[in-house]
Order: structure tokens, then sequence, then C-alpha cells
């Protein structure tokens, strides 16, 4: 038997455990994966449930139902409201505890009915060494995380969704849109719908990954994998660029010439090699 056919039959017998299950849906290749699992382990009760909030681009609403329609799970979109918390609006470095939190107690409310339902997310072994302060907020909430508790990274996530024939197996990550935004720059509606917009004119333009960031005084940092830099910043891509995030409402672009880096606000938690919480 084969490494990926060993960690699908893990998989689905740890999700078969739990009996009821509510899965945290978002349509990125982590949480599919626990969904194709899921369908397979003969569930008495098996629900995918995705966020609807400023901070979720409409593409990637579009790719979970897709996706969800591919699994053949029921699906259920809900309104989230972590926007309306002053935690959340004012972008401190617990922001994503805040909005798990937020997003948990949604979920657990869709359960009540049943209080033996597990909730379960996509977060796998990778997460556990990033600055992650929504796996906390999981954590209080006894959300199972079943790709982390059998030790499987992005890399066995990715050879898991191409085992289970998903189309999603090599889309890129892509966090929130609360996650582009500086800490202690406020995360409000009108700033998500500017990053969101500004990052659409970038794919549509062929760019494999992007994001556009917001630090202070409406400064847009945009990345790029660096492979993709020099078209970028060759011709008139550029101005055209820089015009286009000036007419969205930035006032300042800048182009990370660094190139594409997951998670790359967190460097400024970094002081003297210790991590800021």
């Amino acid at each position: 038997m084969s490494s990926v056919s060993t960690n699908a039959e893990q998989l689905i017998g740890r999700i078969a455990s739990f009996r009821r299950v509510t899965v945290a849906f978002s349509g990125g290749v982590d949480s599919s994966v626990v969904a194709a699992a899921a369908m397979r382990a003969g569930l008495d009760s098996l629900l995918a449930v995705t966020a609807n909030s400023p901070s979720v681009p409409e593409w990637q609403l579009q790719w979970a139902a897709r996706i969800a329609q591919q699994i053949g799970i029921q699906q259920q979109v809900v309104a989230t409201d972590e926007g309306n918390r002053q935690e959340y609006i004012r972008n401190d470095t617990r922001r994503c505890f805040y909005c798990k939190e937020t997003l948990y107690r949604t979920l657990a409310q869709l359960a009540v009915h049943d209080p033996t339902t597990v909730l379960v997310s996509g977060t796998n072994a990778d997460d556990l060494g990033d600055y992650r302060p929504g796996i906390e907020a999981g954590n209080l909430a006894s959300v199972q995380t079943p790709l982390a508790d059998l030790g499987l990274g992005k890399q066995a996530v990715r050879e898991l969704a191409r085992f289970f024939g998903l189309e999603n197996a090599e889309l890129p990550a892509s966090p929130c849109l609360a996650s582009r935004v500086a800490y202690g720059v406020e995360v409000t509606a009108e700033r998500l719908s500017r990053i969101e917009q500004a990052e659409s004119w970038l794919r549509d333009r062929g760019f494999s990954d992007v994001r556009v960031r917001v630090h202070h005084d409406e400064l847009a940092r945009v990345e790029v994998p660096r492979a993709e830099l020099s078209r970028l910043l060759a011709g008139s891509l550029a101005v055209e660029l820089n015009d286009t995030l000036r007419t969205i409402g930035f006032q300042f672009v800048t182009i990370d010439l660094q190139g594409l880096e997951s998670g790359s606000m967190n460097r400024v938690l970094v002081r003297i090699g210790e991590t800021i919480h």
C-alpha cells in the first residue's frame, strides 16, 4: 500500500470515529481533503459550513461551492459577524483568534440540536509551526484537527487531494483578506473590498498568486511570485497597477522585490528572536 493511500485510510478512519461531523469548509485544499475523507467515512451526519463575510473573496466562495459539489457533501454558507467586533476591527496580533472564535461559535450553534456533533477544521501539521492564534480559538472550542493529529503537512495534504481527485489540489493557499492588513491598521469592510478589487485586477492579468497588503497611510504592498516579478515590472504594467490601485483608493503603491511570501505580515512580530504575542 502506498504512503498516500495509507494516509487516506488513516484520515478516513480518524474522522469515522466522530460519527457526526461539521466541517469548517473554506474550499481550500486542506478543508477539502477533510471533507472528501469525511464523505468516505460513513458518518451518521455530515455538513460542510462555509463562512461568508467581507474577509472572504467572491472567487473563494465560488470555489467552495464548486468543490462541495464535486465531493458531494452538503454545504451551508453562513454569514459571520466578526466585522462587528471591536477586538477584530482594531487588528492587533490576536485578530485571527477573534475571527476564528466567532466562526466556531457560529458552527457550534448550527450543531446545537445534537451535542455529539464534532467540529472539524483543515488545520494541518505545518500550520502548527507558525504564529496562528486561530488555532488557539479552535482548541478552546474543542475543534478537531485530524490532519495535524496525523502529522500531515501541506505536501501530504496535496497528495491526498490528488488521490481523492479534487480539482483544487494545486490551488495556492489563500488566507482571508484580513490577513493582508498590517497590525494596528483597522480592518474595515471598505479596506477589504479594496484588497479584493486589487487582487482580482492582478489575477485577471495572469498572475498565478497575489497578495495586496495594506500598511499605514493606505500604502499597498504588492506581492507576486518572484518568478513573475519581471513581468509586473516590465513595460507599462507597473504604471497601470499604480494608477488602478490609486483609483481604487490606495494612496501609495509599492511592489515587494522579495516576491510573494506567505505570512510576511508576521515579520514585525519578531524582535531579537522572540515572538511578540
